[in-house]
């Protein structure tokens, strides 16, 4: 019996953490890519389809989409942290990327209540 309650548990951690993004990407220096242009303009064209993307660029693209839906449920603080970051850097610092970017990824505007107001 205490074999079956250890396996559910075990099958619930798992079932738990697979609805979590991986945090594998989740030390990267975002700063640094934010203050090299030549970095961030090669992150951008990846996300817009017109360039090649980095490991993690894949990563973010693929996962971009379920993000915005989800208003970021299976991002970790730190993930969230990091998006509020970017979000803010590209409206104020980049505002035509964010604007190709939001037309890409959010072309209804059904999102932008949940960016509008971003917290660092």
């Amino acid at each position: 019996m205490k074999i079956y309650l250890l396996l559910f548990a075990l099958t619930a951690i798992v079932c738990v953490t697979a609805e979590d993004y991986t945090t594998k990407y989740d030390d990267v220096d975002v700063d640094r890519i934010l203050q090299n242009g030549r970095i961030l303009t090669n992150y951008i064209k990846c996300m817009l389809d017109e360039g090649p993307c980095t490991n993690e660029g894949r990563e973010l693209k693929k996962i971009l989409p379920d993000a915005l839906s989800t208003g970021c449920s299976k991002c970790n603080e730190k993930q969230k942290r990091t998006a509020n970051k970017v979000i803010n850097y590209l409206r104020t610092k980049r505002p035509k990327d964010w604007e190709r970017l939001s037309a890409k990824y959010d072309s209804s505007a059904q999102y932008v209540p949940d960016y509008t107001i971003v917290d660092i």
